[in-house]
């Protein structure tokens, strides 16, 4: 089954836009469903396709790739005749499957794209890692997207909510709130959409049983499939790319959430760990949050390497991950997240949801965090800063600072410092939070389900 993506109209966007003059390059995590999206697309956008899964291409076939670059013409009769198709110009696409497992056909891109005569769509795990482009001239002729796992927008149309999808997007834009009724279906959907995630085979399984041992056990799949990647692709970084993959969910259930070298080695340098940070984040595992020691609208310029978050890219995987050292996630924790009753790792689980959301909307994660032990006063940690156009300063691009609270109950003290510090710079300010949609000034409170429309 494919599931609606909205990654599907940013696709649409490069083939009207670009008219064959870019490769299309769809990255992200394994399992995530890039080949069946990809597929889909080929196969609805265009007369005629070739798919090339580089996973399970012969010898032959990459043959072609290596012993006809110089002639164009050649190559592709070769190529039509090898795979049983034609091909018509520009009425077809070709797919690259998997490319990173052949560099040589990501290379050829430049040429192919040059010649015009079909569009390409390429597709990729861990596609930028150094091990898999040593030795290649990465192509200009690329625009590059990121497929994340299903928001939680894109979770309601798999389950057949597409219509209160649409409300609750239309309850944001008016700034109104849901019915009571609707507001407490929407949370418990939510709820359910924390310990499922977005990885479409999960969803799937979801969709198929609705039972939560099989449910877990897809998890695990993927997860063990992640541990697997570590010790094929991870090289000599790949201990220290396990042991930060391991630590992640302890990390996130420490109250400021910032990941802290020395759990890992009391003599840990980042320098040593920088590189398997830098694996998890580009193989799509894992999403790096940083911290910014001066928020103004440019956040990248003034985010600070050296302290950040580290959230899981899904955060059905984190349950699953949190869990780990039992052969099966407890029932009573997924029973405990449904029913609204979790204590112990709420916060955590909460957070990391806000933050897939918030990637899946296309924002890059910063946070905002300043300790003043000789001034309380001073201390404040903001969850997430994002930029926006403020309707006071004429739709001028302004700092969001958001505040995530997964209680009903809770103080928002570090807002209001945030403001006075920074002046001009705040726009909007937002809670996000289990209850309904309030707006007072220039705070306005969010129920969790509407992270996405951010």
């Amino acid at each position: 089954m494919l599931f609606k993506r909205k990654t599907y109209d940013r696709m649409l966007e490069w083939k009207h836009e670009t008219e064959g003059s870019r490769a299309l390059l769809v990255e992200g995590a394994r399992r995530v469903g890039k080949s069946t999206l990809v597929e889909e697309f080929a196969k609805r956008e265009y007369a005629h396709h070739l798919i090339i899964d580089f996973s399970k291409a012969s010898e032959e076939l990459k043959d072609l790739f290596l012993q006809y670059r110089a002639d164009l013409d050649v190559f592709f009769m070769y190529l039509q005749a090898y795979a049983g198709v034609t091909l018509p110009r520009r009425e077809s696409v070709i797919v690259f499957d998997e490319v990173q497992r052949f560099p040589p056909a990501r290379e050829f891109i430049k040429q192919l794209v040059a010649d015009g005569r079909y569009d390409y769509i390429e597709t990729g795990s861990l596609i930028s890692i150094r091990r898999n482009v040593e030795g290649i001239v990465i192509p200009s002729e690329e625009r590059a997207i990121r497929l994340n796992p299903l928001g939680f927008d894109e979770f309601l149309d798999a389950i057949g909510e597409d219509r209160l999808s649409f409300v609750i997007n239309e309850a944001y834009e008016a700034l109104a709130p849901l019915p009571d009724a609707l507001h407490r279906k929407a949370m418990r959907l939510f709820r359910e959409y924390m310990l499922v995630g977005g990885m479409p085979q999960v969803v799937q399984e979801y969709l198929d049983n609705r039972d939560i041992e099989t449910v877990d056990r897809a998890k695990r799949d993927i997860l063990a499939l992640y541990d697997n990647d570590i010790a094929k692709f991870g090289g000599a970084d790949a201990t220290r790319i396990r042991r930060v993959f391991s630590m992640l969910p302890g990390q996130l259930a420490k109250h400021d959430k910032k990941f802290t070298l020395a759990s890992l080695d009391k003599n840990a340098r980042s320098r040593e760990y920088a590189d398997a940070f830098f694996w998890l984040s580009d193989a799509c595992i894992s999403a790096i949050c940083y911290n910014v020691d001066d928020p103004a609208v440019g956040l990248a310029a003034s985010a600070n390497e050296s302290s950040f978050k580290c959230y899981m890219a899904d955060t059905g995987l984190l349950v699953a991950q949190l869990f780990r050292d039992n052969d099966t996630t407890p029932h009573e924790v997924y029973r405990d997240i449904l029913m609204d009753r979790l204590e112990v790792n709420e916060g955590m689980l909460t957070e990391n949801a806000v933050a897939q959301q918030l990637l899946a909307s296309g924002h890059k994660l910063y946070f905002y965090s300043r300790r003043d032990d000789g001034d309380r006063r001073n201390t404040m940690e903001i969850d997430f800063l994002v930029t926006r156009g403020y309707d006071d300063a004429a739709g001028r691009m302004r700092v969001s600072p958001i505040e995530v609270k997964s209680k009903k109950n809770y103080r928002f003290a570090s807002l209001g410092k945030f403001k006075d510090k920074f002046g001009k710079r705040v726009g909007t300010r937002f809670i996000l939070h289990p209850k309904q949609l309030t707006k007072e000034a220039d705070i306005v409170r969010l129920p969790l389900y509407m992270a996405h429309c951010l």
